[in-house]
């Protein structure tokens, strides 16, 4: 690893000077710039965050604010973490992970110091109590979600209400008069986050304008409450014939639930899913699915940030349409 020593000897300089070069904190004659700029190039040399903070104002950091609280689902929230980790990095940004359930606590701590230039706020509230700081914030801000009233914010997500739209119009279109949607844990809903809550209205929309039966069940993400979930849907809808699953956790446990039941998929039952295409793609029965694209929204919430910080505006809204893969999990109803 090159060293700012190792930098000062090729262009024969005190370390000093090459530190004066890079902050700009004492002017140094242009041919010396010029020299420590070549060494540095020839070298390779990168300065570390704290010299690129003294050169630019900026610590090339930004805050990815994931709290991991009960209920997510957390390979789902890694993978949005890697898409902005890969992404910061292209445009020589690191990121500061910040998992804890703090509130407003950690985002004031970020901004009160130099520790990142901007941030990124994931599992979004409807009322989210975070958001009279992150508009009053000196720095840039995007939201993975969206809140009840995001004026004012920039928010990048899925369309999660018309992917429960989507999901629903399928089985419909396939038939289906009796559906159900096994959603989140009942602590997501509790919190009433914006993406189930969005998934619900959107099935809920969907059912009623096509005339179908349909309930809604939040099911603890383990496969027990999956058992219980799918003994308590054929109890209260006999006629059960199509089910939407969001819920990364139970999607195959459920469809496990379902056939010792009694009930094949899809010769009795179909199953849609909202999740990411790799899992739906790796089932015993490759399930029909809305894709969850993690990776998309994490570049492009990265995105977005960088345009905030070099002053561009960008959208305050943007919201990816679903896309639906037709598997083997779903197939027309047999109608006696």
């Amino acid at each position: 690893m090159v060293k700012i020593t190792d930098v000062a000897r090729h262009a024969g300089v005190s370390p000093s000077t090459v530190s004066y070069a890079l902050s700009g904190k004492r002017p140094i004659s242009e041919e010396t710039r010029q020299r420590v700029e070549a060494s540095i190039r020839e070298l390779g040399y990168r300065p570390h965050a704290g010299a690129r903070a003294l050169a630019s104002s900026r610590s090339n950091v930004v805050a990815l604010v994931v709290p991991l609280r009960s209920g997510i689902h957390v390979p789902v929230a890694m993978q949005f973490a890697v898409s902005v980790v890969t992404t910061a990095r292209g445009h020589d940004h690191d990121v500061l992970l910040l998992t804890q359930e703090e509130g407003d606590e950690g985002l004031r701590r970020v901004a009160d110091t130099a520790l990142a230039d901007a941030l990124i706020v994931m599992d979004v509230q409807l009322r989210d109590p975070r958001l009279p700081l992150l508009r009053s914030l000196d720095r840039p801000s995007v939201m993975i979600g969206f809140p009840l009233e995001p004026g004012g914010l920039t928010c990048v997500d899925l369309d999660f209400r018309a992917a429960g739209e989507l999901c629903v119009e399928r089985l419909a279109g396939l038939g289906h008069r009796v559906v159900a949607l096994v959603g989140s844990p009942p602590e997501v809903y509790v919190r009433e986050t914006a993406f189930a809550e969005r998934v619900v209205q959107g099935f809920t929309a969907a059912a009623d304008r096509n005339g179908l039966a349909s309930s809604v069940h939040p099911c603890e993400a383990t496969p027990a409450a999956a058992r219980r979930i799918a003994e308590q849907m054929l109890r209260g809808q006999p006629a059960l014939t199509g089910v939407v699953v969001h819920n990364e956790a139970v999607l195959e446990p459920l469809i496990d639930a379902f056939e010792r039941l009694g009930l094949r998929v899809p010769g009795d039952l179909s199953v849609t899913a909202i999740c990411p295409d790799e899992l739906a793609e790796s089932l015993r029965v490759p399930v029909t699915s809305v894709a969850l694209p993690s990776a998309e929204l994490g570049a492009l919430a990265v995105e977005l940030l960088m345009k905030k910080l070099d002053g561009t505006a960008v959208p305050e809204a943007t919201l990816l349409p679903p896309r639906l893969t037709d598997r083997a999990s779903t197939r027309p109803r047999d109608v006696p």
